[in-house]
């Protein structure tokens, strides 16, 4: 028997947890409820889902907490529910290493339909194939090494820490040095699906990855105005 993907539900509205439940348990995941922070916490270890769908508006510790907790140990995929729809707190849920920020109410059809998108994106072969090699899938250049076999980053030496989508898409744009990609297409490759929501999401991304890692003289992230962007190799 094929096991079942477990999805964490952690919300404090019983009403709308037993209702997601409900969606997925018909798509055949298998489902763990919890309503408050300290309660995701200790399910994330004992149940070890393979997603948590994540409610921001949490009674004592909440959601961003939750999730900043999270990654310090984990790079499982992370939905974030919320209520509220100003721009700052999906930056701020996306900069925490979220992977999907999902607007209440929400159409349970989308709603599946993300969970099983951001499944499949975290599951498969990590893109392009050309930039594997037999270390791994790995990309270098003069003082920078990108590891998306053990999701490391080292630049002069030095580990940089970062959530698993920045990584992702510094890996994927150093994987195909100066060639533009439109937010778009980053959109697509990184997320793997068409995402509902803005191109800010990559703008958010671009700019904290250069918080991060500042440019090098062989090499910088690029801006193409009007287009997107590119990993400039000179």
């Amino acid at each position: 028997m094929v096991n079942k993907q477990k999805i964490l539900i952690v919300d404090d509205d019983e009403n709308i947890a037993e209702l997601i439940s409900l969606y997925l348990t018909k798509e055949c995941f298998d489902t763990m409820m919890v309503h408050d922070g300290e309660e995701a916490l200790a399910a994330f270890d004992s149940y070890q889902p393979g997603l948590i769908l994540l409610d921001l508006m949490l009674p004592g510790i909440d959601g961003y907490q939750v999730c900043r907790e999270i990654r310090t140990r984990s790079a499982v995929p992370i939905i974030m529910l919320s209520a509220k729809g100003e721009v700052f707190d999906k930056v701020l849920g996306l900069e925490l290493g979220a992977d999907d920020y999902i607007m209440k109410p929400f159409d349970s059809k989308e709603l599946v339909a993300r969970v099983k998108a951001v499944l499949r994106r975290c599951q498969a072969a990590p893109k392009p194939e050309s930039a594997q090699t037999p270390k791994g899938k790995q990309v270098s250049y003069p003082g920078i090494n990108i590891n998306l076999t053990n999701y490391s980053v080292v630049v002069d030496g030095q580990n940089v820490e970062m959530p698993p989508k920045e990584l992702e898409l510094l890996y994927f744009l150093a994987s195909s040095p100066n060639q533009v990609f439109t937010r778009e297409q980053l959109l697509d490759q990184i997320w793997g699906y068409e995402y509902i929501g803005d191109t800010r999401t990559v703008d958010v991304h671009i700019k904290r990855l250069r918080e991060k890692i500042k440019d090098h003289n062989g090499w910088s992230l690029a801006t193409v105005w009007g287009i997107g962007y590119k990993f400039e190799v000179k």
